[in-house]
């Protein structure tokens, strides 16, 4: 087994370190949830917390885990008497983002089960977290069967497994810890609000800080061992404040006083539900029982509510994080002190400084960090883009302004209108990508619609179709008694139908023809709320926008929804119209996107009015007018089947309908801005359609888009 990064040894992220302590200390605070950039010892610091972890008492032989003072009577190993147990170390199980469910909860051996009428029961992750710590790493990335019996499983401290009747229950109760990187996308609210804490971490920016990572990440990896050696004073110290600090817990004092903040703290900043005054009641408990004191301050409340209130007053996927730190100290401050206690003998273990000269504390003197060094253990050879269009209402192809990149006239970007609810897009057909909520699919998990053969490892029985295999062998078989005599040939797998995700490619016109404040702005809420139903559908989303002299991938595709949201409000705006740019490099980001993930199924939603006055791409045959360059390049993605749908921006009482051809062009529906409201009785849209006439003649492309 590897040696594992002392905790002591990381260096800075007080925050961090101090959310992940108090958990240590008391695990009914509800696990942290760890934001960050990529390369923050995010993961490190999780994996090094077990080692701080007192050890737990267990009946011995008990795969899951039973405490043998107080068993689980209804133990699938039980029933236990109580008595005397064994210790061992407290367990940090780590769940894959691409783990099964059987993985995660268990597997019963369903041909013992029908046969034999016995539960032949192997625990999962679940049954090894027991009385530990779970830990996700990109937890945002989970998928979302998995993230509902995390919920499950959090919130009734027990894993049930049932299937085709057969039923298992045991404890479950953990720390819960996940890492995520926002820029993969965000969490699903329900399982954000079972986090008890959260914290931001960045890299620092302080040179001398930086240099004293790299020399103890070099030194670590030079000799592991030798490593953990020269931190081991350190982590003992920590480990016997954790003791002491729990020991300590049940003596805490909670006042009416911290009551009374804390509810007006959670009533303040608007959060739902009270599980927020809780979780905020048990963290500043657990702050003054690591300080050393019996009774709760306004100091502890203070961090408390800077850990456990964040991410708990977001409203929509595009708010960020964070709590206004005045208006905390307003609310706070309309209440007295309490009566200071006498201050508790010196810590043995010295101030903690946090390694950065904070307390970790709001004052400096609140609830500390561990011990942490600017460096290690002294030892030698240790130092670990024209203007805007003119009214294109005279003639489309006339000639133009010169392009973005010869003066033309940005306007700043304009403030979205407000998000509604959107109509339901989805892609035709049948798809068998990741699991979400747009688009028909074949999934692990939905309602059933036949059986087959199993692929590897029985995962969901279709037992009317097992036992029709079946029942013609029994007399063959042998079979004597009331139970069928089944064989491993006659097991078949459920096939189901539920919802997948899909990669939503928004492709928006930003030129001049757009660049009237209000049009634009109408233009911006659509997209964002198109944005947000991708948000809770589950998708990836890409951005494309086009102006002046060509087209620009303003965002890859990515999970993060919150990013493509705020590259939508600093969108500019001017110049002339590449339309035919703007498509062709939607084929090239949907080419290199179906290598990287095949089974995910794309949607092109393309924002315009269907103007084109410039061609912004190289080539062309001689005498080509934009039109007829987008008009191509339209066709040219229709005939790869990519279903798309084109949302119509032209407004005013004089149309020329050319997003009806673009849209007739790309084999797609069309709808208004008004007509993409889910409200809206016009331009029902609730499937995207990819087969068109190809053929059909102008005039005909013209009334259908009328």
């Amino acid at each position: 087994m590897s040696t594992p990064y002392p905790f002591t040894a990381v260096v800075g992220q007080t925050d961090l370190r101090l959310a992940l302590l108090l958990n240590a200390v008391s695990p009914a605070v509800g696990g942290v949830l760890v934001r960050g950039e990529k390369g923050t010892a995010k993961s490190t610091a999780v994996r090094a917390l077990s080692a701080l972890l007192p050890q737990v008492d267990v009946v011995p032989g008990c795969r899951f885990s039973c405490a043998p003072a107080a068993p689980d009577p209804g133990c699938p190993d039980g029933p236990h008497e109580a008595g005397a147990g064994t210790a061992r170390p407290a367990r940090m199980v780590e769940l894959p983002v691409g783990a099964s469910e059987d993985r995660l909860v268990g597997a019963l051996d369903i041909e013992r089960a029908l046969a034999e009428g016995v539960k032949a029961f192997e625990p999962g992750l679940l049954a090894d977290a027991h009385r530990g710590i779970l830990y996700v790493d990109e937890v945002n990335l989970l998928h979302d069967h998995l993230v509902d019996v995390l919920l499950d499983a959090a919130a009734m401290g027990a894993s049930y497994v049932e299937r085709e009747g057969v039923s298992v229950r045991h404890a479950a109760r953990f720390l819960l810890v996940g890492t995520m990187n926002p820029e993969e996308g965000e969490l699903r609210p329900q399982l954000l609000d079972r986090f008890g804490l959260t914290v931001e971490v960045a890299a620092s920016r302080e040179p001398a800080q930086r240099v004293e990572v790299v020399r103890r990440r070099l030194a670590y990896e030079d000799g592991p061992e030798a490593f953990a050696i020269r931190w081991a004073d350190e982590e003992h110290e920590v480990r016997a404040r954790v003791v002491a600090a729990r020991a300590l817990l049940p003596q805490v004092s909670l006042g009416d006083t911290a009551l009374l903040q804390i509810a007006a703290a959670c009533a303040g900043f608007e959060v739902d539900g009270m599980r927020a005054d809780i979780v905020m009641a048990r963290t500043a408990t657990a702050l003054a029982a690591w300080a050393g004191r019996t009774s709760v301050r306004k100091e502890d409340v203070r961090q408390a509510a800077l850990l456990a209130l964040p991410h708990r007053r977001r409203r929509n996927p595009f708010d960020a994080p964070g709590l206004d730190e005045e208006m905390l100290d307003r609310i706070l401050n309309g209440f007295p002190d309490e009566e200071p206690e006498p201050e508790p003998d010196p810590d043995p273990q010295g101030p903690d400084d946090g390694g950065d000269g904070d307390g970790g504390g709001p004052d400096g003197d609140g609830g500390g960090v561990p011990p942490q060094h600017d460096g290690p253990p002294a030892r030698e050879g240790d130092s670990p883009e024209t203007a805007p269009d003119a009214p294109d209402t005279t003639r489309e192809d006339a000639p133009q302004p010169s392009a973005q990149g010869s003066g033309a006239a940005e306007q700043a970007p304009v403030a979205a209108a407000e998000p509604f609810r959107t109509k339901v897009l989805s892609v035709p057909g049948l798809g068998e990508g990741a699991a979400g909520r747009r688009s028909r699919a074949r999934t692990a998990h939905g309602r059933t619609t036949g059986s087959q053969r199993p692929r590897g490892h029985l995962t969901k029985l279709h037992l009317a179709a097992t036992v029709h295999a079946a029942a013609p062998h029994q007399k063959a078989r042998g079979r004597a008694g009331r139970g069928l005599v089944i064989r491993k040939d006659d097991l078949r797998q459920a096939t189901r139908e539920g919802r997948e995700g899909n990669l939503v490619l928004f492709v928006v016109d930003a030129s001049g023809s757009m660049a009237a404040r209000q049009r634009m702005s109408a233009v911006k809420g659509a997209v964002m709320s198109l944005l947000l139903d991708a948000y809770q559908r589950r998708d990836k989303v890409g951005l494309i926008t086009f102006r002046g002299s060509g087209a620009e991938l303003a965002l890859p595709p990515t999970s993060s929804v919150d990013a493509a949201a705020a590259r939508l409000e600093r969108l500019p705006t001017g110049g002339r119209t590449p339309l035919a740019a703007g498509l062709l490099k939607a084929h090239e980001v949907l080419r290199v996107e179906r290598l990287r993930d095949p089974s995910r199924r794309p949607l092109l939603v393309v924002v315009t009015d269907g103007r084109a006055t410039s061609a912004g791409v190289p080539g062309g045959r001689p005498g080509d007018t934009p039109r007829e360059l987008s008009g191509r390049s339209a066709r040219l993605l229709a005939s790869e089947g990519i279903a798309s749908v084109v949302v119509d921006c032209e407004s005013g009482p004089v149309r020329l309908g050319l997003a009806g051809v673009l849209a007739a062009d790309l084999g797609a529906p069309a709808v208004t801005l008004d007509g993409l409201r889910a409200d809206s009785l016009a331009g029902l849209v609730k499937n995207v359609r990819t087969a068109v006439t190809r053929t059909a003649s102008p005039d005909s492309a013209s009334r259908r888009a009328a």
